[in-house]
């Protein structure tokens, strides 16, 4: 077989080993979302509250604390200042609303680390514990922005800093963090302790009850396929970040598997969350919906490629 012929197998494998699996779960998820009156912020909190801290705490007490994941930390942080910067330019450039600028920046900052980027990683690294942690890392960054810089944006600069500040303390990450540092700091062996078969069953349950959220959350989008700040929005999230993530990588010379979850991490679709603050701060509601939609039924093209080609350079 020729090496052409190699990589579009490969190309393939990646499509239907690892995204079709995902994107059947969350067609379930948005067939039941249709047929059912399902309470989607119930399932929100089950998610936020319940199983992401749970697989946040296990994964990080059972991996070794190294530096690839506190620069996971700072990889993420600066790739969202660089996707800012980019954003407000083209908003800048269309002479966008005020109000559409600001959506804009969330979708494009945004992306599901946790519903779609955390079993995605999970998937292809099974067998590798610290993929994971530094998946986890920048999950947590996600989830500390949304619900601070994602709602100032969308309330239009409307909240105070100890308002931001309460909201940050309200995520049970932080606390999951924190608690499985200390007792990773104090050499406790929690392996003997009650809590943890508790914490390894919860942990489990996070895939598929995220990606099954999911499907419901995008069954109860409202599109509007005229709409190109959606797709203009849609395109800085599936190539714009991870052009802007690869170079990142070649600048700080990531290599191996941090350097191919960082890419892959950057390339998932907005945030299910970005369209539900849009709604609650009456924010360009149907453009953050479409893009949410838009990016997540592209991506599944899109990661396709960044995986290939994560794989292929690193």
């Amino acid at each position: 077989m020729s090496d052409g012929g190699l990589l579009v197998d490969l190309f393939f494998s990646i499509l239907t080993d690892s995204i079709a699996p995902i994107f059947l779960i969350i067609l379930i998820g948005y067939i039941i979302g249709k047929k059912f009156a399902v309470d989607i912020f119930t399932l929100t909190k089950i998610n936020l509250y319940v199983f992401v801290p749970a697989l946040i705490f296990v994964k990080i007490t059972e991996t070794e604390i190294t530096r690839e994941m506190l620069g996971a930390i700072g990889f993420a942080a600066l790739l969202m200042g660089i996707m800012s910067f980019i954003s407000m330019g083209v908003s800048r450039i269309r002479r966008s609303p005020r109000t559409l600028a600001s959506a804009m920046r969330n979708s494009v900052l945004f992306y599901n680390s946790g519903n779609v980027g955390l079993p995605l990683i999970m998937l292809l690294y099974n067998q590798k514990p610290e993929a994971v942690s530094i998946q986890i890392m920048v999950l947590l960054v996600q989830n500390l922005t949304t619900n601070t810089i994602g709602l100032y944006n969308a309330s239009r600069g409307n909240m105070t800093i100890r308002q931001s500040l309460r909201q940050v303390l309200k995520m049970p990450s932080v606390y999951a963090v924190t608690v499985a540092f200390l007792f990773k700091f104090l050499q406790v062996d929690l392996s003997r302790a009650f809590i943890w078969p508790a914490a390894i069953f919860l942990s489990n349950g996070l895939v598929s009850v995220a990606l099954l959220t999911l499907g419901v959350q995008l069954s109860k989008v409202k599109m509007d396929f005229k709409n190109a700040d959606a797709y203009i929005a849609s395109f800085l999230r599936l190539v714009g970040g991870p052009l802007a993530a690869y170079l990142l990588i070649r600048l700080f010379g990531i290599t191996g598997v941090t350097a191919q979850v960082l890419l892959i991490s950057s390339s998932v679709p907005t945030a299910v969350n970005t369209s539900l603050i849009a709604v609650e701060f009456h924010n360009e509601p149907d453009f953050a919906s479409q893009v949410v939609f838009t990016t997540t039924l592209l991506s599944a093209l899109t990661m396709s490629v960044v995986i290939y080609i994560a794989q292929w350079i690193f």
